[in-house]
């Protein structure tokens, strides 16, 4: 019972790498740039929604649609100010740029908010499931994470797919040119994608503190980091990549650390990534793309 205990608390912890690596996965796909300050953008969520639940008393679900409004305009606004005019200019100028603005975040969380860790109070009120006579507990925070994970895979597939704005990304991210050619406004659709990656990643740092309620500027670093894992063993650029790679990593780490060792934990998650890039180098669904020179 307790291997089953263990792998339902991997798919929960990989649900949230999963919301967060898509994200990842839609900025790349379509901009084709890796914002390293996705994780930072998941810190400034969490410390939206401490401040609407502790300061101003308003219920959790007012916290969530809060801090994801802050984190599109945030979203919005970093797009615009440092990363669209750096397009056509090499990707090492926009990396080191990404990297810059995950600094100026985390600093001015420390500034806003100090140093201190918070606690953070869970959002999810849901009872816990006790299963054979209380050896299995799965809490209302694995079941909200696993449903909201499956809920925004299947929403973003279909959004893609169907809606108008999802058809225009995926022209961008075909040929950014002969989108432009055809009409589309091709900055208006970058900027909803990093709005709609930042949101995700608000909801994804509620989650996170709902289920590690402690809340500090660095909060988002190592679970970005994961979650970048995540996108590129799923396939970076797939959104049901992303998903299949947010729950394999989760997996993989909670029983290396239960198993192995939780100081070797990471160094196994990365020897995973690399056996798969040998074997697949653009992930499990990803697609290879051959460029032409």
């Amino acid at each position: 019972m307790q291997l089953i205990q263990y792998l339902i608390n991997g798919i929960s912890i990989g649900s949230v790498y999963a919301i967060i690596a898509l994200g990842y996965t839609m900025v790349y796909g379509i901009a084709k740039m890796l914002n390293f300050a996705h994780g930072d953008i998941i810190m400034v969520g969490a410390y939206v929604s401490f401040c609407i639940t502790s300061y101003l008393g308003l219920p959790a679900v007012a916290s969530i649609v809060v801090a994801m409004a802050v984190c599109m305009l945030l979203g919005i606004f970093i797009e615009g100010l440092a990363y669209r005019p750096l397009r056509g200019t090499p990707s090492l100028t926009v990396l080191i740029t990404a990297i810059g603005v995950s600094y100026f975040l985390q600093n001015a969380a420390q500034l806003i908010w100090g140093t201190a860790p918070k606690n953070f109070t869970s959002v999810v009120t849901m009872e816990p499931l006790h299963l054979f006579d209380g050896q299995l507990v799965i809490t209302g925070e694995v079941i909200l994470t696993v449903i909201v994970s499956a809920a925004v895979m299947i929403g973003l597939t279909l959004f893609t797919s169907k809606c108008k704005m999802g058809k225009a990304m995926r022209a961008v991210s075909e040929d950014r040119d002969a989108a432009q050619l055809m009409g589309i406004n091709v900055n208006l659709t970058i900027s909803t994608t990093f709005a709609i990656g930042s949101a995700l990643a608000a909801v994804a740092g509620v989650l996170l503190c709902s289920t590690v309620p402690t809340l500090q500027p660095t909060t988002g670093s190592m679970p970005g980091i994961r979650a970048f894992t995540a996108a590129v063993i799923g396939g970076i650029g797939s959104i049901p990549g992303a998903m299949l790679g947010g729950i394999v990593l989760g997996v993989i780490e909670t029983f290396s650390k239960k198993y192995i060792s939780t100081d070797f934990s990471d160094a196994i998650v990365f020897a995973v990534l690399i056996l798969i890039l040998l074997v697949k180098p653009a992930g499990l669904l990803g697609k290879q793309t051959q460029e032409k020179v």
